[in-house]
């Protein structure tokens, strides 16, 4: 199964490889990563067609400290809904637990344990993947992104007790040092920041409690991240479709697999791609043309149909009226029971 992450993990990518020589746009297309997810941080994107582009980036620029750079220059704001709770609590493990708890709604192949002891509090990072362990420049940024967290939550400069990462020493390990301020060690058992549990009690001056359990509330309500191959395409058509760009194609971009592996998993799952497109986009032209002063013409090219008349015969099949006469408040009581989905692009 296709892990996803939120595109805002790219965010920085660009600024990162121009610094070490490298052209951003040629390094995306290598992997097949869709290019317009720079300017879109919520649509959802394949985490191995981003572990690739860490690697590759590292491997070709010689920046062994790739994800480390990528790391440094993000933040709570990369994180979206789950970044803005994190910055709301009231202690450092609060915040943590809240890290913790809502992180997969950022990134569903990411997990954080986080383990107290009497004076120390160990944060453990797993991503999941098919190899025992994910590549180094993923946990690099990964982890990196949790420290430079944590660090924005105090008040005043902090550093943490250790750090440990199971991978062998990097030749320059001094660079880790500066980074994380600590003593960094390598060949351990896992990957993981270690904090004083007098860390964890410290208050975050700027939080707000009343934003927060409101925050809190509205991100439990979408916490379940998709798990089957019909619920993952489901998000990513309903991503493209509010772009104005999906096709078959570009949702098997985003899930960094072929169109035909699209079909078959979801042949396997009883439905199709034009069911759940078709499905998307009745959700989506139902607010759309809910707004007068927005032209039809335009409406259907945003639903990726061929021209105004062929959205226009869709709409009157799928919904027993026509576009005009629903603007008017015509309510069919009985929608159609066959409904045919008109040719699109």
């Amino acid at each position: 199964m296709t892990d996803l992450i939120r595109s805002a993990g790219l965010s920085y990518y660009p600024e990162v490889a121009r610094s070490v020589g490298l052209d951003p746009k040629q390094m995306m297309r290598k992997v097949r990563l869709p290019l317009a997810c720079l300017d879109k941080p919520d649509i959802p994107i394949a985490v191995t067609g981003l572990r690739r582009l860490l690697e590759l980036s590292a491997e070709a620029s010689g920046a062994d400290d790739f994800g480390l750079r990528l790391a440094e220059r993000g933040g709570l704001t990369n994180f979206g809904a789950v970044g803005l709770i994190v910055r709301e609590q009231a202690t450092i493990g609060e915040a943590i637990d809240a890290f913790s708890r809502f992180i997969h709604i950022h990134h569903d192949g990411m997990r954080l344990d986080v383990t107290r002891g009497k004076q120390i509090v160990t944060v453990t990072l797993h991503l999941r993947g098919r190899h025992p362990s994910a590549p180094r420049q993923s946990i690099d940024m990964a982890l990196g992104s949790v420290h430079r967290i944590i660090k924005s939550l105090f008040a005043s400069d902090w550093r943490p007790q250790e750090v440990h990462l199971h991978y062998p020493p990097p030749r320059d390990r001094k660079r880790y040092r500066d980074f994380f301020g600590c003593r960094v060690t390598f060949n351990a058992d896992d990957d993981s920041i270690l904090l004083s549990t007098h860390d964890m009690e410290r208050r975050i001056p700027s939080a707000h409690p009343l934003i927060a359990n409101y925050l809190r509330k509205r991100i439990e309500a979408i916490e379940t991240r998709p798990a089957s191959w019909e619920e993952k395409v489901d998000e990513v058509v309903r991503s493209l479709l509010a772009s104005g760009d999906c096709t078959v194609d570009r949702v098997a971009e985003h899930l960094a697999c072929t169109r035909r592996t699209i079909h078959r998993h979801l042949a396997a799952s009883g439905t199709s791609f034009s069911a759940i497109l078709d499905a998307q986009r009745a959700d989506l032209v139902i607010q759309l043309i809910d707004d007068p002063d927005r032209p039809l013409a335009d409406i259907a090219v945003q639903l990726g149909f061929s021209a105004q008349s062929a959205m226009a015969r869709w709409f009157r099949g799928h919904f027993g009226c026509t576009i005009t006469d629903w603007r008017k408040g015509v309510r069919p009581e009985v929608p159609p029971a066959d409904t045919q989905s008109a040719t699109a692009a």
